[in-house]
This record gives structure tokens, sequence and C-alpha cells, in this order.
């Protein structure tokens, strides 16, 4: 296949799949996050439709997100092949992280489920709030994966020149202080509603779609000196890439 062609089709379900992640990720959170902060779900009548849909959008996202990186890999190994490892490697402890969360859901429908026919369902209250928990941890270490592979693809992205190199540089820019927010997260210094979760998130958040957007709708750029060398390559075998690339 021309390696145009699949430089566009790469780019192109790369940038579905990035615009899936936003879809699956925002309707999982509106769906589970009030449930999970009710005390008296476990104990309740419950909402377990509401649970598994989530649960099932949370897996759409999941699939999404690792689909991202395999679909461009073939293209981004060729600026540097062990970026494009790193980039796939992130990318899928990220989504791995999150499946662990999806577990804890559809593991807390069924405790639910099993305290409504129990006797003494207070008793299985501390086990949900233990899932819960899992849930919460779960979508704070996943995603924080998200700034490494932002700094591996970001990086593969301004290098290769794929797209305006303004997109990328906002990843690389913001991945660090997305960083800063998941440690502190972790460490009990910041949080969920706090003004640097606005200034972390954002960059990140434009960074995503934005890159989303572009690879959708405009591919990467025919004219990048990774998808010349890889046409050259083809037509006239190694002595065209040497000779290119003394030539630069």
């Amino acid at each position: 296949m021309d390696i145009q062609r699949a430089a566009r089709r790469s780019a192109f379900a790369a940038g579905i799949l990035y615009l899936l992640t936003f879809v699956g990720s925002i309707a999982a959170a509106i769906l589970v996050d009030p449930v999970l902060t009710d005390p008296g779900y476990v104990t309740g009548p419950g909402a377990d439709t509401q649970l598994a849909l989530g649960s099932l959008f949370e897996l759409v996202n999941i699939l999404s997100c690792f689909g991202t990186a395999v679909a461009v890999f073939s293209i981004v190994k060729l600026e540097h092949e062990s970026l494009a490892i790193g980039f796939v490697a992130t990318r899928l402890f990220e989504a791995g992280v999150l499946a662990v969360g999806v577990l804890s859901v559809l593991s807390l429908v069924t405790l639910r489920q099993a305290a409504a026919a129990s006797p003494d369902a207070a008793a299985f209250a501390p086990v949900g709030e233990a899932m819960a928990a899992v849930r919460h941890w779960s979508i704070v270490v996943g995603p924080g994966m998200a700034s490494f592979n932002a700094l591996m693809f970001g990086t593969l992205l301004f290098r290769a020149r794929l797209v305006p190199r303004a997109i990328p540089a906002l990843g690389i820019i913001g991945a660090p202080v997305f960083m800063v927010f998941i440690v502190g997260t972790i460490l009990g210094v910041t949080g969920a509603g706090t003004a640097f979760q606005a200034i972390a998130v954002a960059p990140f958040f434009i960074w995503e779609l934005v890159v989303g957007l572009w690879m959708t709708f405009k591919g990467f750029d025919r004219n990048a000196p990774i998808l010349n060398r890889s046409a050259a390559a083809r037509v006239d075998g190694p002595s065209a890439v040497t000779t290119m690339a003394g030539a630069a």
C-alpha cells in the first residue's frame, strides 16, 4: 500500500478513536459517578442498569484508548521506534488500570443485589465503599499515565512534523503539569474540584481533542519527512534514504 494512503488511514482511525475516548469517558463519568458518591447505594434500591451502562461506555473508552496507539504505530515508528513502543505500552497500562475500575463497578452491582437479598444489608456497605474507592483510584492512576504517552506521542508528532507543531507542543508542555497534579492527588495535597485541577487538565483536554480532530479531518502532513523517506525507500531502496539523510 502507498505510504501516503497508509498514513491517511492510520491518522483517520486514530483520530476517530481519540474522539471515542471522549465519548466513552464523559458518558461513563455522568452515569457512574453520581451513583458511587451515594453512600446508600449498596443498601438501597440501587441503579444497577445505570452502572452497567456506564461500565459499557468505559469499555468503549478503554478499547479506544489503546486503539489510538496501535492505529498509528506503523507510521510513528518510522520516526523513533522506542518512543512508538513506549506510546503503545503506556496506553495499554492506562487501559488496563481503567479496566480494573470497570470490574469493581460491575462487582459492586453484584454486591448490591446480594445485599438486597440479605437480612443484614448494612453489612455489605463497607465492601461497597472499598469497591467504589478502587474505581476512584483507577480513574486517577489510569488517566494519569496519559501524561507519559502525551510526552511520547507529542514528541513523535513534533519531530516528525506529521501535524502542525503547535498541537503536539501543547501536549508536551501540559504533560509535566498533569503529572504534578496526579502525584499531588495521590499524596493528598490536591484533588478533584481544585483550581489546580482546572489548570492541569485544560491543556491536556485541548491537546487530545485537537489532535483527534486534526487526525480525523486533516490527517498527517503528506510532506512530512518520514513519509517522504519511506516512500523513497519503497521506490529506490535503502540507498535513497541514505542519500536523503545525507542531504538533510
